[in-house]
């Protein structure tokens, strides 16, 4: 299959990078100094192991470079989508298919959902919806993504843990393009379940990382340090709270008790968050998918959720005040 992964990060880049292996024609759009590093020396992965084996997909700094494509994924954050909407036309097919890949709450929530939200805009992910005008919805396929990696050099990618991308046409029914999907990622090393329920398991990863990603990058303290500091984790278990009661106001299980998804992020042990990471680089983090969008989501299900907004504006601020700046901030010894 052709497929082209916008946004060569973490996410993207180990996709790429798997199914560059097995044999997919795989495009990667990047840009600075990782797209010259990829277009020189191809991607280097790096695997749990410390394995690791360097594949040379084709390279381009926009999409509308790589052609007519079977799969577009994308793996950028959600706050970079709306960028690309206007020149994913150029490489859209009749059958093409687009992979979202973004943490938290998806700009297509409300889309094919059914019941009296039925076509909302989540403005916090998509304002204006740009992006749920631009991508024709019925080419949409909804992934949860469950691995971690990160760029420790520009074209150097590590695997950190985790090989599951759960994937489901966003209206639970079961198609032969769902399917093939689903081979083409396990031929390429991954777990794919095909879910019937997408937003409860969205819901269900949202639950640790609406509260953990902020608290992290607040604090700069890591997944065990934050569930094992009594205040802390108080906190976190208080915007999980509200935002259980959100999810199941608008019809959502949650299939594990917060107690136990408490203590799966314990167990992850000294890993810091993909937003205390993009604090610590200076990059803009996801704040508005992760968090923004549990308060929208409350307003429309009429729930309160102050713990939710009061950390969200804390950390909203520290966002604001850091691109203002062009700075980072990281704990040195």
């Amino acid at each position: 299959m052709k497929i082209c992964v916008i946004g060569a990060g973490a996410i993207g880049g180990l996709l790429g990078a798997r199914l560059a292996k097995a044999g997919e024609d795989v495009s990667l759009v990047a840009r600075g100094p990782h797209f010259e590093a990829l277009k020189s020396h191809g991607l280097r992965f790096i695997e749990e192991d410390g394995s690791e084996f360097t594949v040379q997909p084709t390279i381009v700094g926009n999409v509308r470079d790589a052609g007519p494509q079977d799969v577009i994924v994308l793996g950028m954050k959600a706050h970079q989508v709306a960028a690309v909407v206007d020149d994913l036309r150029s490489v859209l097919t009749d059958d093409t298919i687009v992979l979202t890949a973004q943490n938290g709450i998806p700009y297509w929530y409300f889309m094919k959902h059914g019941g009296p939200h039925e076509g909302r805009t989540i403005e916090s992910v998509d304002p204006g919806g740009v992006v749920a005008r631009g991508i024709p919805i019925d080419r949409v396929i909804g992934s949860v993504v469950y691995p971690a990696a990160e760029i420790i050099a520009p074209g150097v990618l590590k695997h950190i843990e985790g090989n599951r991308f759960s994937i489901s046409e966003i209206d639970g029914a079961d198609t032969p393009r769902v399917r093939q999907l689903a081979d083409t990622l396990r031929q390429a090393g991954f777990k794919a379940p095909i879910t019937s329920d997408i937003r409860s398991e969205i819901w269900t990863k949202l639950w640790g990382n609406l509260s953990f990603n902020p608290i992290s990058a607040l604090t700069h303290a890591t997944l065990v340090d934050i569930c094992q500091f009594p205040m802390t984790r108080d906190l976190a278990a208080a915007m999980m709270s509200e935002a259980q009661h959100v999810g199941e106001a608008l019809g959502i299980s949650f299939r594990v008790s917060l107690d136990k998804r408490i203590a799966g992020a314990e167990a992850v042990g000294k890993h810091k968050t993909s937003m205390l990471q993009d604090i610590e680089q200076g990059r803009a983090p996801e704040i508005a998918a992760l968090v923004g969008s549990i308060i929208e989501l409350g307003t429309v299900a009429g729930i309160p959720t102050p713990h939710i907004q009061a950390v969200y504006a804390l950390v909203s601020l520290l966002a604001k005040t850091l691109a203002d700046e062009k700075g980072k901030l990281k704990i040195s010894h």
